[in-house]
């Protein structure tokens, strides 16, 4: 049965999930990564977006992610039309690949950004990375150069990061410095071996 033994990784935007994906996989979990799945099945999608949103899209056989994400972020009905073409694909991947790591017995987690958004997986058990609103904004401009509006219309397209920490089964605080991450995914490991004993 897929999904048995995964744990759904989350957050929002700029909460730190790759630095706490990379520190975890340190420590002997192995990850699926959705978005780089999502990536890979976008540029499948190639002629399907190009017929659905216009060949500006497209640069050098491959989709311009960035001027796509521009447009979906400002029009929701664009987003749930793109969402429709690819997450079957996305779901398919993700699940041929987890039948794989479920014959492990071992628990596994899965990287999916938008776990509660979508609520299509059905994983029992998920992890939070967890910052402040304040510190994902000012990382978010930051790491992407986004000016403030562009930044909140990002944010604001998820759910709010208390609400997800509230829902979660695990958390890891990352609103310290990179000891502290550490030192919050060492005691989450334990947490999630535990659990699967």
């Amino acid at each position: 049965m897929a999904f048995e033994y995964a744990v759904a990784l989350t957050g929002s935007i700029a909460t730190g999930k790759s630095t706490a994906v990379d520190i975890l996989s340190r420590y002997g979990f192995l990850f699926i990564d959705a978005d780089k799945i999502a990536h890979q099945i976008l540029d499948e999608q190639q002629t399907a977006i190009a017929e659905m949103f216009g060949m500006e899209f497209i640069e050098n056989s491959r989709v311009n992610r960035k001027a796509l994400g521009a447009m979906v972020f400002s029009d929701p009905v664009k987003r749930k039309e793109l969402e429709s073409l690819l997450h079957p694909f996305i779901y398919d991947e993700i699940e041929r690949q987890a039948l794989i790591q479920d014959a492990a017995k071992e628990p596994y987690i899965i990287d999916i950004p938008l776990f509660f958004e979508g609520g299509r997986y059905p994983i029992e058990r998920s992890l939070v990375v967890y910052t402040t609103k304040e510190q994902q904004l000012k990382r978010l401009m930051q790491r992407d150069g986004y000016n403030k509006e562009e930044a909140l219309k990002r944010i604001g397209s998820q759910i709010d990061i208390d609400e997800k920490r509230e829902r979660a089964t695990y958390t890891v605080d990352n609103t310290g410095n990179l000891a502290q991450l550490q030192y919050e995914c060492e005691q989450v490991k334990e947490l999630i071996l535990g659990d699967f004993k």
